[in-house]
């Protein structure tokens, strides 16, 4: 080959890499194509609550808009004054003239002035009504938004585990605050102002029709290319703000990713790595943004351009008509007709400028409704069953589960009595923790059946099942706040009382009372501020101030000091009197006075006996206790 031709397929294996890696970046984008109909009817829908609002701003835009075209018809009256003549027409009459403004003959300065003031009420009167309308139309924008926030947060927490698992929490942020954001332009500004602008436009047509058909089909031979260029900067202006809204949430979801893995950056010295990776999204952000701002770069100036024009086409023609004495066509005639093809051109213009915002909008909405699309998989039962308080029974029947491709339980069955303690161990990954999760229908299994109190736990209420069963997790998650306000989770129907007294079942009064502001003391970000035991102390608080029926625990003691386990397990020990209780632990420790043990591997039960039993046994149990013990 010649380096010509080497040099032509490089730069061509250049161009497909760049592409693979382009379509492999946005492959990953989770929004689908709504229509524009689609989407408007939708957002619709929050409109229809304040419909009544609603109207009554429509109503002052129509008012509104009618003013500032009538007053381009009164400028073209002084103009005709000025040149010596009387305002005549289909916009005014003789009678109309002599009965309001009462012109004297010839024409005066003072006849001048009437007009002018006339002109000055229009205004002021539009000025009004704007104004008024403007705090209308922003309260009622805030409320839609108010509600839109409200209806997807509410839509993201009724999500099942596995949807929020496949969806970075930085995409959720982003969904809530900045793509919402795009949404109030379009309510509190673009929404109306459209109205504005499309009423200014109907109006502006109808006048110049009214002043001439023959002019106003000559001004029209430019609205085809009106059209033409509107609809490719409509097509290509929303796929670009796919791309932004898409570049926008990446860049979300890698820094919502990597504060909270800092302290794993900084021990490997990976700032810079990190740093380059950061740059990278945020300039293929900057590169979309810049994509969009040319793309409308474009579009305005051309309909600017077409404006120019049909002025050209008005003054030569119009010329024609004013020197024709046949023709009843004065100069303020074509003042007034130059000045409604301005607010012919103007809404264009205006409306090309809202269809930037609007496309954005549109594609923020697009990314919205995918989430609010999506359809939990812990599908509730038409009448599902609510109880108060549950015996504690729990039954597994061939109960196979998996999150994707891989089945992680299989065909499980094993039986729990009322009031009883079992305890699960096994290797990691053997499905234990995937075995708490199932009882408390966070996940639904694919086959069998999983029973609480002889009812499947897919015929109960959600809320109910959940409300009798208390869990401690190994990962104790602390809310910005009070430590009440972090047991009670803002509950005010919990008295001091009752959190004093969990707290003390569980051993954490004592370290909460040497705080400097007892229970009232802050708790920063994630409990940060407070050790691992503290934190999963308050958890355990947090867990029996509500007065389950049920305790599930999740290698609730596995980062835990000595000593504070030695807290835990006096705290254990109470907890069993509850009722049923469920564990998952790696220190035998723990577990070795449970009812029941279940040696977990594989997604199978392959051991199961109380602690002396499973010794005697010497298989997968007695190894395990022997290696920790040793």
């Amino acid at each position: 080959m010649s380096k010509k031709e080497i040099r032509k397929a490089n730069r061509e294996a250049k161009i497909k890499e760049k592409k693979e890696k382009l379509k492999e970046f946005y492959g990953e984008d989770d929004s689908r194509s709504i229509s524009d109909k689609e989407l408007m009817s939708r957002l619709f829908k929050y409109v229809k609550p304040y419909s009544k609002n609603f109207i009554i701003i429509i109503i002052s835009v129509f008012i509104s808009s009618f003013l500032i075209s009538y007053l381009n018809i009164a400028i073209g009256w002084v103009v005709t004054m000025l040149d010596g003549g009387y305002p005549e027409g289909i916009f005014v009459s003789s009678d109309f003239i002599s009965n309001v403004f009462s012109f004297s003959t010839p024409i005066t300065f003072g006849d001048i002035t009437k007009i002018c003031l006339f002109m000055l009420f229009l205004i002021l009167l539009s000025t009004v009504i704007t104004y008024f309308r403007g705090i209308a139309l922003n309260k009622l924008g805030q409320r839609i938004l108010y509600d839109i926030r409200g209806e997807l947060f509410e839509h993201i927490e009724r999500l099942s585990l596995s949807e929020i698992d496949k969806t970075p929490v930085g995409k959720f942020v982003t969904r809530v605050t900045n793509d919402t954001n795009s949404l109030s332009d379009l309510f509190t500004n673009v929404l109306v102002n459209l109205l504005s602008q499309v009423t200014r436009l109907i109006y502006g047509i109808i006048f110049l029709f009214l002043l001439s058909v023959k002019l106003t089909l000559i001004v029209f031979t430019v609205i085809p290319l009106i059209f033409v260029a509107t609809f490719f900067f409509r097509k290509y202006s929303r796929i670009q703000f796919r791309k932004i809204t898409h570049c926008r949430s990446k860049l979300n979801s890698y820094l919502s990713e990597n504060l909270s893995g800092m302290k794993i950056t900084q021990i490997f010295n990976k700032e810079e790595a990190k740093q380059e990776e950061f740059d990278e999204l945020s300039e293929r952000l900057r590169k979309e943004q810049r994509n969009a701002m040319i793309l409308f770069g474009l579009f305005r100036p051309f309909i600017y351009t077409l404006y120019l024009i049909s002025n050209v086409l008005i003054y030569y023609f119009g010329a024609v008509y004013v020197l024709n004495p046949e023709i009843a066509f004065d100069l303020g005639n074509l003042t007034s007709f130059e000045m409604l093809n301005m607010n012919l051109f103007d809404p264009i213009q205006s409306i090309a400028q809202m269809y930037n915002v609007i496309q954005s909008a549109f594609a923020s909405a697009e990314k919205i409704y995918t989430i609010l699309d999506t359809k939990s998989s812990i599908v509730i039962s038409e009448n599902p069953v609510k109880v108060e308080n549950f015996r504690g029974e729990i039954e597994f029947k061939d109960v196979w589960f998996k999150y994707d491709e891989e089945w992680i339980i299989k065909g499980m069955s094993f039986h729990v009595s009322p009031g009883e303690t079992v305890s699960f161990v096994g290797p990691t990954g053997a499905g234990k923790t995937t075995i708490l999760s199932l009882i408390g229908r966070y996940y639904d299994c694919q086959k069998g059946e999983i029973l609480v109190d002889g009812i499947n736990v897919k015929e109960y209420d959600i809320y109910s099942l959940r409300k009798n069963i208390g869990e401690m997790l190994q990962d104790v998650f602390l809310f910005t706040g009070t430590i009440k306000e972090n047991i009670t989770l803002r509950d005010e129907t919990i008295s001091d009382d009752e959190i004093v007294e969990s707290c003390k079942y569980v051993n954490a009064h004592e370290f909460i009372s040497n705080l400097e502001n007892g229970y009232d003391e802050i708790v920063k970000e994630r409990g940060n501020n407070y050790s691992q035991g503290q934190r999963q102390l308050l958890s355990f608080a947090r867990t029996i101030v509500y007065k389950p029926k049920m305790i599930i625990l999740d290698e609730a003691t596995s980062n835990i000091d000595t000593e504070t386990e030695v807290l835990i397990q006096d705290s254990l020990e109470k907890i069993k009197s509850i009722g049923t209780t469920i564990m998952v632990a790696h220190r035998l420790s723990t577990i070795q006075h449970s009812d029941k043990i279940m040696f977990v591997d594989g997604g199978r039960i392959v051991e199961s006996g109380n602690h002396q039993e499973l010794l005697k046994l010497k298989g997968r149990y007695y190894n395990l206790y022997m290696l920790q013990y040793e």
